[in-house]
């Protein structure tokens, strides 16, 4: 029941309870040192009055004063008679006889209820006079006192409820004012929609946690934000690379279709429409691959150990076909060892080649470097044509991002974004620069099979050639 209260009223009440345990604490204990304070006084007091009263006792006729209802004096032989007492206490002897064999053989102070007409209850001290056995009693009475700590506890029934009150009402407004900022924060949210999708929550000027609370959830909205956008421009690109083959696979279909055609007409149509599925399906096994790496995040544990050379040989005699021997040159050592996935090790370096011979000139150079204390093994895939432009560099692993010269090369923009996922995937990273002899370089960092939790950072697409 208490966890569905407003959150100002559940720290209202937190601190109430804590005030009045405290202010609780605070009236018991005034109290009780109150109690003491005139305990003592009244104790101190009365021991003055005993020891002017003794010297008097040891006279043949004591003359007593008066001392009104709060105090009385006697003076005891040593059998307990009274042999002198003022007015309020004449009645009978202050001492008991137990008390009485008690003072004679030291002082005695005892607390009595009554004590003749003085206001109980009483205190009494008693003391021998050092003469014929005479005991000199002196009273006085602790209605006062009672009637002073009576007083103090009214007053603090009546003044620590006011001061709880006060208290809570005060932390009722602190606490609202507290959390206004949170409230503005919580209405400014509930407005943010994918209509208005810019919105950010008002953070308070103060350097506090709520300020910080707010600069931290901006900032998450801007990543969200961001991502939103992302998936919105991939889904728009995605789209937009679908539509031209589907509509050419469309077309040729439809004109195969339309009247009779001969064996050689309908052989090339299917060919044609065979070559645009075939495009569809690369295009949607590398969108799906990107989803996937999107998804993955980051190794949970460093790939198995994989032999270098092997992968690029088999990915080069691929490509022999069409390029010949002298157009790819391959420099690595057999012993190079890195820790990441064989097949993705292949497709990466297979964009790589694709890419240099699509958009770039032979020969086309691959050097696997040794590895590095920090980075881990790089392999460098250069070209030798005409480089990226410097305004399109930092955007070269974007997904659907082609140069202004390549956009009519047949490609779908997603080669070297492809390679930076598959880089990601098995905990390295992938750069692109323009070497100052011509042509562009592309390398792919992997961790070293000696150095599995090495961390290898995002590098700036255009790092040195």
């Amino acid at each position: 029941m208490i966890r569905r209260w407003p959150l100002r009223i559940r720290l209202t009440a937190a601190f109430t309870v804590m005030m009045a345990l405290v202010l609780l604490g605070v009236g018991i204990v005034t109290v009780t040192h109150t109690r003491e304070s005139l305990d003592a006084s009244i104790s101190e007091s009365l021991e003055h009055r005993l020891r002017d009263l003794q010297p008097i006792a040891t006279t043949a006729a004591p003359a007593l004063s008066s001392g009104g209802r709060d105090t009385g004096e006697q003076v005891l032989d040593d059998a307990g008679q009274i042999i002198a007492s003022s007015p309020d206490v004449a009645d009978q002897p202050l001492l008991t006889p137990a008390e009485l064999a008690t003072a004679r053989r030291g002082e005695l102070v005892v607390d009595h209820a009554t004590a003749g007409q003085l206001d109980g209850p009483v205190r009494i001290a008693a003391a021998p006079t050092g003469a014929d056995g005479r005991i000199a009693v002196a009273a006085v009475t602790l209605a006062d006192r009672d009637a002073a700590v009576a007083d103090l506890r009214q007053e603090l029934a009546v003044g620590l409820p006011l001061a709880l009150l006060a208290a809570a009402v005060g932390a009722y407004l602190l606490a609202a004012a507290a959390l206004r900022p949170v409230e503005r924060m919580r209405a400014r949210a509930a407005t943010i929609t994918a209509a208005h999708p810019t919105q950010r929550l008002p953070v308070p000027s103060a350097r506090d946690e709520i300020s910080r609370l707010g600069t931290t959830f901006n900032d998450l909205l801007d990543r969200l934000h961001a991502a939103v956008e992302r998936e919105r421009q991939f889904v728009a690109d995605a789209s937009h690379e679908l539509r031209t083959p589907l509509s050419l696979l469309t077309t040729e279909l439809e004109l195969a279709a339309r009247r009779p055609r001969t064996t050689r007409e309908l052989t090339a149509a299917l060919g044609s429409a065979l070559e645009e599925t075939e495009r569809l399906s690369r295009l949607a096994q590398d969108l799906l691959l990107l989803a996937r790496t999107d998804q993955a995040g980051p190794p949970a544990r460093p790939g198995e150990p994989t032999p270098v050379r092997p992968v690029l040989e088999s990915v080069i005699a691929r490509y022999r076909s069409t390029l010949d021997e002298h157009q790819v040159i391959l420099d690595c050592s057999p012993e190079l060892t890195v820790r990441a996935d064989p097949g993705d090790l292949d497709r990466a370096v297979s964009n790589l080649i694709d890419n240099a011979a699509r958009h770039g000139q032979p020969p086309i150079i691959i050097t696997a470097s040794p590895p590095d204390t920090e980075l881990g093994v790089s392999i460098r895939v250069r070209d030798h044509g005409s480089g990226i432009a410097p305004e399109f560099l930092p955007h070269a692993f974007d997904r659907f991002t082609r140069a202004d010269d390549a956009r009519t090369g047949g490609g779908t923009g997603l080669g070297l974004a492809l390679v930076a996922a598959l880089a990601r995937r098995n905990g390295g990273a992938a750069t692109a620069a323009n070497h100052p002899d011509g042509g562009t370089t592309v390398i792919l960092t992997l961790p070293a099979a000696n150095h599995p939790d090495a961390t290898i950072p995002d590098a700036p697409a255009a790092a040195p050639g």
